[in-house]
């Protein structure tokens, strides 16, 4: 129950993130911060829903976060921002060599947020789990462990035909196992720090 209303919060903060940046957009196209902002606000929400909706979140990231450092090549939150999702995409993957070539995409970002920012320990991070994704993409799909998630995007540990009543429960297990790997919650605050005076407080429990 703990875990649904923090995921509703998070949802909640992060889609108001978005639409604040859209708004911001209208008003100034040339915002790298903004871009970044929005661009880490769908990457956020691409953790939501299936994963046609995800693949969708995720390009939609890629674009803004593109286009954040086509303004500002050396923003380093937005190239960090820009490894998550080009990982995040790879795991959605099937394909071993397509997936690799994101993976390769986005260690060149994490190198470069490196570059830019150096002794950024988030960005060290993700750059050292990225050389491990390769191996935990091929066990991910060796296993069938997004098969269960084309319907659902979660699902966990491959559940048995009756556990439909807990699946619901576990929904967000195989996502999180994915994402969570991805994003670390912690180095959110690379970017969340730009937006957070446009961020509502979370709802009282």
């Amino acid at each position: 129950m703990e875990a649904a209303q923090n995921d509703l919060e998070r949802l909640m903060i992060f889609e108001h993130a978005r639409i604040t940046a859209e708004a911001e957009y209208a008003k100034n196209p040339t915002d790298a911060d903004n871009l970044t902002r929005w661009g880490g606000a769908l990457l956020e929400l691409s953790q939501f829903g299936d994963i046609n909706e995800s693949k969708k979140m995720l390009r939609d990231a890629v674009s803004k976060l593109d286009e954040a450092l086509t303004i500002n090549p050396a923003k380093h939150e937005a190239l960090w921002c820009l490894g998550n999702a080009h990982t995040a995409n790879a795991f959605l993957t099937p394909d071993h060599d397509e997936a690799k070539v994101k993976f390769d995409k986005a260690t060149q970002c994490f190198e470069k947020a490196v570059e830019e920012c150096p002794g950024n320990e988030h960005y060290l991070q993700s750059l050292a789990q990225c050389a491990k994704a390769t191996e935990l993409h091929k066990d991910i799909h060796a296993h069938g462990g997004l098969s269960q998630a084309q319907q659902t995007l979660g699902g966990g540990s491959a559940p048995s035909s009756s556990a439909k009543g807990s699946g619901k429960s576990k929904n967000s297990d195989l996502k999180y196992d994915i994402f969570g790997w991805v994003i670390l919650a912690v180095g959110l605050v690379a970017w969340i720090g730009m937006a957070k005076s446009n961020v509502p407080p979370p709802p009282t429990r």
